[in-house]
């Protein structure tokens, strides 16, 4: 913090200009909520300041007592200098209008999944309320298990997860949810904890991202679980699990709803004889695929 912006700096509108030229200058990577400066100044100001997300223009040419300046100060600062998402400098995250609380122990929530389910998989999902065993592999913060407990009001959903840490935080988001008699935390390696449970819907976000890709992260995702997004050579390793493990643990008319970023071309040519479907979202259709049970071979 240098006196002259804790002095010469008064509105809100002085803040967020020199929060974009901080942000900026510092070559910040956007990708964990935002995707340009403006908006993560905006952000970062406004949650700091305990204004509404969704009301800035009341409040540009407000002033700002010194406690305050202080503080917007300090968040920009550690912004630019740790490289923190802005996630972890919050504690928040946001999937839709969903909010979860998330710290360093698990990754940033973000998942083209999420979308789906505010949809609750139409048209592949015919009642929603027929869902009444799901699971979440790969939980993280819990966000997804979430989603899933809240738009298939019948179901029982295991959140599944290597890390006791993320557990401790799904833990939590799923204490604020009130959901606490629906989502069951698994402690498992993959599915090697659920042993004869079968499930109407399994959806994972695994970690997808490959070697190359890894090695060329910028920092700010490097404050995240390194488990979280590496998968091998070729970003696939444990969606190979998955697709060598499901069938068990699918019922009959069971669904799988994987998310695997860029590597849809990979995976294609890695098991040319699945027919995979591609779901539409926001981004396009080449990040969330779909299987039936039916479709997958009893060993692959």
């Amino acid at each position: 913090m240098t006196t002259a912006a804790a002095t010469e700096l008064h509105t809100l509108r002085d803040f967020l200009r020199y929060a974009v030229s901080r942000f900026r200058a510092a070559n910040l990577f956007f990708g964990h909520g935002s995707d340009n400066a403006w908006d993560e100044a905006v952000y970062l100001t406004l949650h700091t300041l305990h204004l509404p997300l969704d009301r800035l223009e009341p409040f540009l040419d407000a002033r700002l007592l010194p406690d305050e300046r202080c503080r917007l100060l300090d968040i920009y600062s550690r912004r630019c200098q740790d490289r923190l998402p802005a996630a972890y400098l919050t504690h928040e995250a946001w999937l839709g209008e969903d909010r979860f609380y998330v710290d360093e122990r698990v990754i940033v929530p973000r998942s083209f999944i999420a979308e789906l389910l505010d949809e609750q998989l139409a048209p592949w999902v015919d009642d929603p309320w027929a869902i009444e065993h799901a699971l979440d592999l790969c939980t993280g913060s819990g966000c997804l298990a979430i989603k899933l407990a809240l738009n298939f009001p019948n179901a029982q959903v295991d959140a599944v997860d290597l890390s006791p840490d993320a557990l401790i935080v799904a833990e939590r988001n799923i204490a604020d949810y009130q959901l606490g008699e629906r989502i069951h935390p698994v402690l498992s390696d993959a599915f090697t904890a659920l042993a004869g449970k079968r499930y109407d819907l399994i959806i994972s976000n695994p970690p997808y991202v490959d070697a190359k890709a890894v090695a060329a992260l910028p920092p700010e995702y490097r404050h995240e679980p390194e488990m979280a997004l590496g998968s091998g050579t070729d970003g696939l390793d444990f969606t190979r699990i998955i697709l060598r493990e499901a069938k068990k643990h699918l019922t009959e008319q069971g669904l799988l709803i994987v998310e695997i970023g860029h590597n849809r071309a990979a995976l294609e040519a890695a098991f040319p004889t699945l027919p995979f479907t591609w779901l539409e979202t926001a981004a396009g259709d080449e990040y969330v695929f779909m299987l039936q049970a039916a479709d997958l071979p009893a060993t692959i």
